[in-house]
């Protein structure tokens, strides 16, 4: 008997426009449960922080990079890569500093307020996208790096462009992590 050829595992994909739709429900939901905007956006970006631990494995598992041995390349990686793979766009990477730790991903395009037109009335601090922040942050954490991720500029806010920013703080002590054998 011959066993049968391994299966490729099966990636079911949703439909980009539910995705976006869902996420703007949830956040019209949250500004009806929080009155005020920081603790929407602390949801949201804690919301981002647990799917951001969980997602990393399934980024490493399907898009086969290899180790980063700097800041830039990480940040390189999830602008070519995750942002293409998850949401199918690409931003641009700009370094902020010369110790090079503080970079910015500018967005041109934002697929997640594709139906927004602008900021509920009396919601001027809200960050709308600031589940972005917290999955970059929660997905770092988990390959041992702590990062401040934050947004710096928001089209929704009247900004000319969305722009991510990422500060590498320090490498997380790696042995704290590692299993005991």
């Amino acid at each position: 008997m011959s066993r049968p050829a391994p299966r490729k595992p099966e990636y079911h994909k949703i439909n980009k426009d539910l995705f976006v739709l869902t996420y703007g429900a949830l956040v019209a939901q949250l500004c009806k449960d929080y009155e005020k905007d920081e603790d929407v956006n602390a949801y949201l970006d804690k919301m981002g922080y647990g799917i951001g631990t969980r997602l990393v494995e399934d980024f490493l598992a399907r898009s086969c990079v290899g180790r980063c041995h700097s800041y830039s390349e990480i940040t390189d990686i999830i602008a070519q890569v995750a942002f293409k793979m998850y949401l199918g766009i690409t931003p641009s990477v700009t370094c902020n500093n010369s110790s090079r730790n503080e970079f910015s991903l500018i967005l041109d395009k934002n697929p997640l307020v594709e139906f927004v037109e602008e900021l509920p009335a009396g919601r001027s601090s809200l960050c709308y996208c600031n589940l972005l922040c917290g999955i970059i942050r929660g997905a770092l954490e988990m390959v041992h790096l702590a990062a401040d991720v934050t947004f710096l500029q928001d089209r929704l806010k009247g900004d000319s462009v969305t722009e991510i920013g990422i500060t590498f703080l320090k490498k997380l002590d790696e042995k704290k992590y590692r299993r005991k054998k």
